[in-house]
Order: structure tokens, then C-alpha cells, then sequence
């Protein structure tokens, strides 16, 4: 059970501006190293993103721009299974890497989202966030540290390969077949509803502002991705996904009433992330 565990924090809803990052690499099951790191992102530090995990700008005063640790998480990359609870950290990393001009080097990946839905049947259609899975077995962490995330997706892992006795090597194979072996993959969605075999089934997402697709074209993506498609932001909401063109024009300042919405749920402490369109459209091409 050789592989290594990643977790990224970022300053606002724009994926690449990651101001932290956490490593943890497992030896046969066990943890032998571990990394962490503060990184200057170059860009405005979100109250949202600040409330959710503690880390201003003035944190980051002196840390490495994330060029300078490219090749540092590459190290620790290169020719080694990667894994992440969910496929945000990957989609960030692979932009963060592209406007740093640079490639990220990796054998393979896996989503430990993916993993939990197969080994676990509560958490098949909900619940598998990380947070949830890691109190049903056992184990603590604080939540939105990159590094104890990052730890707590290993542990999570190591928990799913024995209580399912499938080999890690096999796992790539497994998430990528039907939850409920057997059973067939709803190919399209309907009415806006998420395909159950999509990576993000479960969550809940809601289009504002301006975006570059049709808005249609925007929903029947998410759909095949998992996602139930909303057109209001309400308790059930987990994702927002906003113009590219609003975000960079408002600059945090002036947001939609969907976006102050979903601000306002988050402050009573409610998990809703908020992307921008092209890192969703990132996440898209990530989950084919």
C-alpha cells in the first residue's frame, strides 16, 4: 500500500491560488514522510475561504509563490500512485501548474471520493465528504489543514482496502466501474438530475452570472458529472459555480444575490464551495 496523499487550500474561488499544500506519503500502510507548506498565491484572499480555513494574507507574507515548490511537490509526485478525497485538489494542482508554465508529474490518480462510494454503501449517493467518512471510522483530524486532510484521505483509503479486501492495484479499476457492481451507468441525466455513477453524485449545483456556455449546456454537463442541477441557492445547495467575467470584474466585491446567498449559508456553516466557470469546465474535462 505505497502511495501519496495530497490536499490543497485556496484563497478564493479561483482553483489556482492555492495558499497551502499538504503532502503525506504511506510506505506499505504506513505514514514515513509528510510535507507542508504555506504558498503566496499572488491574489486576494477571500473572507469566505478564509473563514472556512484560517489562512490570510498575512499568513502567507514571505511564503514561496507556488512556482517555487513546483518541483518540490514533483519530488514527491513523480512515478507514484496520487491520491485526494474528491477531484478539487487535482483540478487545482493541474492549473497551478499550467500558469507557472510547468508539468505535474504523477503515474496515477485516485479519488478517494470514488473509493469511499464503492467500499461503504451509506455513503454510495451522500455523505462520503471527508469530514463525515473519517468519524465513522474513527478517526480525528483537523478538518481544512491541507496536511491533516491529506493524512486523513490515506487513512481513509487504508480503512476502505480492508474492509473490502481489494488490493490498491485494483482500485483504479474498481472506481471506474458501476457502484453496485452488476448494475448499469445512467448515461444522460433527466430533469436535471445527477447521474448516479458520476463522480460528483450528490452534490447540488447552482449557475450565476455571465457564464461563457449556454446555461443549458452548463446544466446537462453537470448533470453527467453527478451533480443535481438548482436554479436558486438553498440549504441544499453545494456548489456554486460563477462567471468567469463576474469574479474577475467584482474582485470579491458587489457579488450576485445567488453568490451573497450562498456567502451567507456558508457563514452558518453550511458546505457549499464556490467555483469559478472555467475551473468547473477544469473539473469537467478532469472527470471524463
Amino acid at each position: 500500500m505505497n502511495f501519496v496523499s495530497v490536499d490543497v487550500e485556496t484563497a478564493n474561488s479561483d482553483m489556482a491560488s492555492i495558499c497551502q499544500i499538504g503532502i503525506a506519503v504511506f510506505d506499505d500502510g504506513k505514514l514515513v514522510d509528510e510535507w507542508v507548506t504555506l504558498v503566496d498565491p499572488d491574489d486576494y484572499f477571500d473572507g469566505i475561504n478564509v473563514s472556512i480555513h484560517g489562512i490570510s494574507k498575512r499568513d502567507v507574507k514571505g511564503a514561496p509563490k507556488f512556482s517555487g515548490v513546483a518541483k518540490k511537490i514533483n519530488d514527491y509526485f513523480k512515478d507514484n500512485l496520487i491520491i485526494s478525497h474528491g477531484s478539487f485538489d487535482r483540478t487545482s494542482l493541474l492549473k497551478a501548474f499550467t500558469e507557472c508554465d510547468e508539468s505535474l508529474l504523477f503515474e496515477s490518480w485516485l479519488d478517494t471520493c470514488r473509493v469511499t462510494r464503492r467500499a461503504w454503501p451509506q455513503f454510495a449517493k451522500s455523505g462520503y465528504g471527508l469530514a463525515n467518512v473519517c468519524k465513522t471510522i474513527g478517526y480525528e483530524f483537523k478538518h481544512h489543514d491541507a496536511l491533516e486532510d491529506a493524512k486523513a484521505a490515506g487513512a481513509v483509503l487504508i480503512e476502505a482496502i480492508k474492509l473490502t479486501k481489494i488490493d490498491l492495484g485494483d482500485w483504479p479499476k474498481r472506481v471506474n466501474q458501476p457502484i453496485v457492481p452488476g448494475s448499469s451507468s445512467v448515461g444522460t441525466a433527466i430533469n436535471r438530475e445527477g447521474n448516479p455513477e458520476g463522480d460528483l453524485f450528490g452534490e447540488v449545483v447552482v449557475f450565476t452570472g455571465a457564464l461563457m456556455m449556454v446555461r443549458s449546456e452548463a446544466a446537462n454537463l453537470a448533470s453527467k458529472m453527478g451533480c443535481s442541477v438548482a436554479g436558486a441557492v438553498t440549504v441544499k445547495t453545494t456548489l456554486l459555480v460563477v462567471g468567469d467575467q463576474d469574479l474577475d470584474k467584482l474582485g470579491g466585491k458587489d457579488k450576485s444575490s445567488k453568490h451573497l446567498k450562498a456567502e451567507g449559508l456558508i457563514d452558518k456553516g453550511q458546505s457549499i464551495r464556490i467555483l469559478k466557470e472555467s475551473d468547473f469546465m477544469s473539473m469537467a474535462k478532469d472527470n471524463k
